[in-house]
C-alpha cells in the first residue's frame, strides 16, 4: 500500500513533505498503473494526494470518530479512487478522487454514529450530513428577519431545501438528538436505582399460561396412562412400539417379532386405538381435539 509503515502521527507529516504532481507527471503515473499495473506509480499517485485525503478527514472529526479512523477511511478511499481513474477523461486525478474520499468516510461515519441504522439511501445521506447546517441557516435568516421558525415549519423548510420526505426530517432529527445508551444503565445517580433493561416488556409468555399449560399436559398424560391400561398387553406392545418410540417401527416389523401378518397388526392397531378413545371420552369430552 502507499502508506505501509505510517501511523497515525507520521503520516501527515509525511504526507505534507510528499511531491507536487503536475498535470502531465500524474497522467503518464495512472496511463502506467492501468495499464501496466505499476505498483510503484501507484505508490507515487497515492502518497501525492494523501494530503487531499488527510485534509478532507479532518473536515469530519466534529461528528466524533477517531481522527486515525478518519484517515484510514480516507485513504481507502483514494486508493479506490485510483484503482478506478481513467486518464482519457481528461479530468484531474485530484478532482475524481474527492468524490471517492468523501464517500468512503460518509460511510464510515454513518455505520459508526449509532448501533441503529442512520441511513442507508443517498437522500437519507445526504439529510445526515446536511440537515444541521441547513437548520442553522434557515435559524440565521429568520432571527435576521425578526422572526421565529416552529418546528413543524423549520421540518418542512429542510425537507424541501435537501430534497427528502418529511417524514425522513423528523425521524433523522430523532436519531441526531441523543446518542446510544447501555440498557444496562441505571435510570437515576442513586446506586440501587433500576436499569433500562427492567422496563422492557417481556416477550415470553407469562407464568399464567406456562402453568395451565403444564397442569394440561399432566391432565392429559394421566387420562392416556389411564387408557393404556385398559388395553391388554399385546395391544400395549403395539401402541408402544407405533406411537411411543422416538423411531416408530412399521406394522411389518411387528408382525414379523408377533408371528402375524401386516394386515392384522394394523387392525389390532386400529382395534387398541378404538378402545382408547372410548376410555379418554368417558373421563371428558374435551379430549376430542387431540383424536380430531
Amino acid at each position: 500500500m502507499a502508506f505501509d509503515g505510517f501511523n497515525e502521527n507520521s503520516l501527515p507529516r509525511r504526507a505534507m513533505k510528499a511531491e507536487l504532481l503536475d498535470a502531465e507527471t500524474e497522467l503518464r503515473l495512472a496511463y502506467a498503473w492501468r495499464d501496466e499495473r505499476d505498483e510503484q506509480a501507484l505508490h507515487r499517485l497515492i502518497t501525492a494526494y494523501m494530503r487531499l485525503a488527510i485534509s478532507m478527514a479532518a473536515k469530519f472529526k466534529r461528528y466524533g470518530a477517531p481522527m486515525g479512523d478518519l484517515i484510514q477511511e480516507a485513504s481507502l478511499g483514494l486508493m479506490k479512487a485510483a484503482d478506478k481513474f481513467d486518464p482519457d477523461r481528461g479530468v484531474r486525478f485530484s478532482t475524481y478522487a474527492v468524490w471517492w474520499i468523501k464517500a468512503s468516510i460518509q460511510d464510515y461515519v454513518m455505520r459508526n454514529w449509532s448501533m441503529v441504522r442512520t441511513g442507508s439511501t443517498s437522500s437519507q445521506k445526504s439529510l445526515f450530513f446536511n440537515m444541521r447546517r441547513v437548520q442553522a441557516r434557515l435559524e440565521r435568516e429568520a432571527a435576521a428577519a425578526g422572526t421565529t421558525l416552529e418546528r413543524h415549519r423549520m421540518r418542512a423548510m429542510i425537507a424541501k431545501e435537501v430534497g427528502v420526505p418529511l417524514n425522513d426530517v423528523e425521524l433523522m432529527e430523532g436519531r441526531l438528538s441523543g446518542s446510544d445508551f447501555s440498557l444496562n444503565a441505571t435510570q437515576s445517580s442513586e446506586d440501587e436505582g433500576r436499569e433500562w433493561i427492567d422496563t422492557l416488556a417481556d416477550e415470553g409468555e407469562h407464568a399464567s399460561v406456562t402453568v395451565e399449560h403444564d397442569k394440561d399436559i399432566d391432565t392429559l398424560r394421566g387420562w392416556l396412562v389411564s387408557a393404556m391400561c385398559r388395553l391388554n398387553e399385546r395391544e400395549q406392545f403395539i401402541v408402544r412400539e407405533r406411537k411411543l418410540r422416538e423411531a416408530p417401527r412399521t406394522l411389518e416389523s411387528l408382525g414379523t417379532e408377533l408371528g402375524l401378518s401386516k394386515e392384522r397388526v394394523r387392525q389390532l392397531e386400529a382395534a387398541a386405538f378404538g378402545k382408547m378413545r372410548k376410555s379418554l371420552e368417558a373421563q371428558s369430552a374435551e379430549v376430542h381435539q387431540f383424536f380430531a
